[in-house]
C-alpha cells in the first residue's frame, strides 16, 4: 500500500538526493509524468551519455515540445551536469530537471559545478511516523527501520532478509561497483563497528587500534559514509557556557533497521541499545520535518567531559532549542541536568524532553514529549 510522502514537488528544477531504497522514484512517478526518463544505473545509458554527454542536448533540440527530464543516479555520469546547466539556460528555465542521486562522492569529488544555483536541493528519508499515520508502531520502527520495503513487509523473517540483504547491496553497488574503496573487507569491518557504535562519539584512533586499520584510511571510510548518504557526523556546539565542552563529532546512521543489519544484530533484542535506537529514530523526524518544510534547521550537540550533555542542539538561524532523549517512560528532575544548564545561561530558547511515556508533561521548564506523539507534534506545532 502506497503512503503518501510529505515532501512537495518543486516547480522548478532540483536535485533530489537520498539512500538508496527510501521511494525517491515511485514519489516522482505519483508526481511528474516526464518527456524523458533516463536511468543511469542501465549499462546502456550509462555508457552513452558517459562517453557522449552531448547526446543529452542533441536529444532537446530534437524534442522541442519537452518540458520535464528525469535523470536517476546523476552522481554516475557528473558530466552530464554541464550539459544541464546550459540547456537550463538556453530553454530559459521552461525546461524542468530532476536529477536523482543516491550518492554526493563523485559529485563532490570531481568538484562539479551543481547549477550555479539554477536547480533547487531535495533531501529524501525513509518514511516517518506522520506518513505512516496509524500503522506507525514505534517498536517495529526501532526493530526495523522505515525503509518502505522493509516498512511493507509482513513478517519479522521477511525484513530481517531484506535488510540483511540491503547491506549487501549497498556494500556491492555503492562501494565496490564505484570503486570507493580497494579493501572491501577491511571497509566491512568498519561498517560493521561503526554500527555498534551508533549515536556514539566518534574515536577513530581506539577503531583503528581496535581492527587493525589507519586511522587515516578509518577517515577516508568515515566520508564515504556520509557521502553515500548512509549516515551523519553530528558535531558538537561550542556554546561558550561556564564549562569546558567537547570538540568531537557524534556519528548517526540514517535508519535503525540498517543499523542492526549491519551490525549483524536483527536476531537479537534491542534491549541493550534501545537508547541509541531512541535517538536515532529522533533524530531522523527532526531531519525529515526540517528538509521536508525547508526550515534549513542546523544540527548539533551539546557535551562536557564531565559527561553533562544534551543530546541534540537545532538552530534556527540565531535561535537554538535543546532536546534531550530518553528510553525510559519516566521523566526525573535529574533528566533535565544539561538542558537547565543551557537555559539558566540563555544559550537555549526553549528545552524539550522526548520519552516512551504517554503523556506530555512539564518539568521545570522544559516540555516532555511522548516519543509516539513527536512526528505529530511536530507538524501541529513550533519547536522555536
Amino acid at each position: 500500500m502506497l503512503k503518501k510522502r510529505t515532501l512537495k514537488m518543486p516547480k522548478d528544477s532540483f536535485f533530489l538526493f537520498g539512500p538508496r531504497a527510501t521511494g525517491k522514484t515511485t514519489w516522482l512517478k505519483e508526481q511528474v509524468n516526464p518527456d524523458q526518463y533516463i536511468d543511469l544505473l542501465k549499462s546502456e545509458s550509462f555508457l552513452r551519455f558517459s562517453k557522449h554527454p552531448q547526446e543529452l542536448s542533441e536529444l532537446i533540440t530534437a524534442n522541442p515540445k519537452w518540458r520535464c527530464i528525469i535523470i536517476d543516479e546523476i552522481q554516475k555520469v557528473p558530466q552530464l551536469l554541464d550539459e544541464v546547466h546550459s540547456i537550463i539556460f538556453e530553454s530559459k528555465n521552461k525546461i524542468q530537471f530532476i536529477l536523482i542521486g543516491s550518492s554526493a562522492r563523485k559529485l563532490k569529488r570531481n568538484n562539479v559545478n551543481l547549477l550555479a544555483g539554477r536547480a533547487l536541493l531535495r533531501k529524501f528519508h525513509p518514511f516517518t511516523a506522520f506518513e505512516l499515520g496509524k500503522s506507525f508502531k514505534l517498536q517495529d520502527s526501532l526493530e526495523f527501520g522505515m525503509l518502505p520495503r522493509s516498512w511493507n513487509l509482513k513478517s519479522a523473517e521477511e525484513k530481517k532478509d531484506y535488510l540483511f540483504s540491503y547491506v549487501e547491496t549497498y556494500l556491492r553497488e555503492e562501494i565496490q561497483q564505484e570503486a570507493l574503496t580497494r579493501n572491501l573487507p577491511a571497509y566491512s569491518l568498519f561498517l560493521e563497528h561503526m554500527a555498534l557504535r551508533n549515536a556514539q562519539v566518534i574515536n577513530l584512533q581506539n577503531l583503528s587500534t581496535q581492527i587493525g586499520v589507519a586511522r587515516t584510511t578509518l577517515k577516508g571510510y568515515l566520508e564515504i559514509l556520509e557521502d553515500t548518504l548512509i549516515g551523519i557526523s553530528l558535531h558538537p556546539i561550542q556554546l561558550k557556557a561556564k564549562v569546558k565542552e567537547v570538540a568531537t563529532p557524534k556519528f548517526y546512521f540514517f535508519d535503525t533497521g540498517v543499523v542492526r543489519g549491519l551490525s549483524n544484530s536483527l536476531d537479537d533484542s534491542i534491549d541493550s541499545i534501545k537508547g541509541s535506537l531512541l535517538e536515532t529514530y529522533v533524530l531522523h523526524e527532526l531531519m525529515c520535518y526540517s528538509d521536508y518544510h525547508s526550515k534549513r534547521w542546523q544540527f548539533n550537540y551539546w557535551s562536557t567531559p564531565g559527561e553533562t550533555e544534551v543530546d541534540f542542539i537545532i538552530s534556527s538561524g540565531r535561535t537554538s532549542i535543546g532536546i534531550e532523549v530518553k528510553s525510559s517512560s519516566h521523566w526525573s528532575k535529574d533528566c533535565n541536568y544539561g538542558l537547565n544548564v543551557l537555559l539558566n545561561e540563555k544559550k537555549i530558547k526553549k528545552a524539550y524532553g522526548i520519552y516512551t511515556g504517554k503523556e506530555f508533561i512539564k518539568k521545570d521548564n522544559t516540555l516532555v514529549i511522548p516519543i509516539h506523539l513527536l512526528s505529530k507534534y511536530l507538524t501541529k506545532n513550533s519547536l522555536f
